[in-house]
Parts: structure tokens; sequence; C-alpha cells
């Protein structure tokens, strides 16, 4: 859709010119508070199946995933204190602008996946979902922002994943892409504005 990706590429673009001085506080915030580099990067898998490097603000450890699961998990240990703050308010997910800008992702889109959880698919769940571009927020990410908490309560949070909240996900996936629209991705933009500030 030509539309979406003109959309997308100029509210991303005016987002992150507008969003400059708060991202270098941020960047700078992040320095300040444990070693490491400002951004996490990690390989996700896109649109057709080509895999990209996501980009984050770093809210962990550097070596964060030697440490544990690629999920996050109730309060992590892991996860630094202004990475904490990030991390409540979707802070940390705002240089995926960049990634909308280079064309890896869209504004709206079913979240992007590592590759470990995306050979999990079904075939014909996966060849939906890797029709379109991946996006910053979706309807799964809003009913599921508190998702690293449930994890937090189970047993076996990689199981509990795969097998609870990851098919739920994929039935979100698959109705978004089916029923994409417009003013469709402009009512997710807004609920999970209004899902962040609340």
């Amino acid at each position: 859709m030509i539309a979406k990706r003109t959309f997308d590429l100029l509210a991303s673009a005016f987002g992150l010119l507008a969003l400059a001085p708060f991202l270098l506080l941020v960047a700078v915030a992040i320095k300040l508070d444990s070693p490491g580099p400002v951004f996490f990067r990690q390989e996700r898998v896109g649109r057709l199946g080509s895999v990209f490097r996501i980009h984050k603000f770093r809210t962990m450890v550097t070596d964060a995933e030697r440490r544990g699961l690629q999920i996050t998990v109730g309060a992590d240990a892991r996860v630094t204190v202004v990475g904490a703050f990030l991390r409540r308010y979707k802070l940390d997910e705002l240089p995926q602008l960049i990634d909308v800008v280079m064309g890896n992702m869209s504004l709206v889109g079913p979240r992007p996946e590592v590759p470990r959880y995306v050979a999990l698919y079904p075939d014909d769940v996966r060849r939906i979902v890797q029709s379109v571009r991946p996006g910053i927020t979706d309807l799964a990410s809003i009913e599921f922002k508190a998702e690293n908490d449930i994890l937090g309560h189970a047993k076996d949070p990689h199981r509990a994943y795969v097998e609870e909240i990851l098919p739920i996900k994929l039935r979100y996936y698959v109705d978004y892409v089916q029923g994409r629209s417009f003013w469709g991705d402009m009512k997710i933009i807004l609920r999970t504005l209004l899902a962040i500030m609340t």
C-alpha cells in the first residue's frame, strides 16, 4: 500500500525531528545510568521473512541476553533504573521510528519477533503475518502491555509465552492483516497513545 508507506515515512521522519531533543536527553540518561551503548540491537524477522536489526533504547545491562531469557519476566533484575522508566511508558520503542524510515517497519502492524519464536508460527499464519511490514504498535501490543508482569507469575515463562500468549498474538496479527485500513491504523495509533498515558 503506497499510501501507508508514504504516511509511515512522513510521520516517522517528522516524529524523529520533533522528538530529537527528548531522544537526546534519554540517550544521555541511559549512558549515565549504566555502561554500554544507547541502543539495543536485536535480530527480528520482517516482511517476507527478511531479517533486520531492530532499534530500541537499551533498558537492560549490556550482557542481558547471556544472563537470561529473550523475553522480559516480571521484576527482571537485568533492567536498569532508567530502563524501568522507559519500559513503563514504552519510550524504549521510540527509536523504531528509524526502522520505519529505513523501510524495515511500519507504524502499525504485527510486532516483529525474534527468529526463535517465528519458527513456531504455523506455516499458513507465517505467510499472512509476513506479507506486511511489522509495526511499532498493534492491538496485541495494547492488550499485552503488561506482558512481562503476566510472565513474571508463570512457573515457566518461556512455555507460558509460547503456549498461552503467542497464539493469541498471532490471532490479532492475522485479523489485522486481513482487515487492515488507513483509518484502522489511525485508531490503533490513538489507542496506543491512550494506553501509554493511562
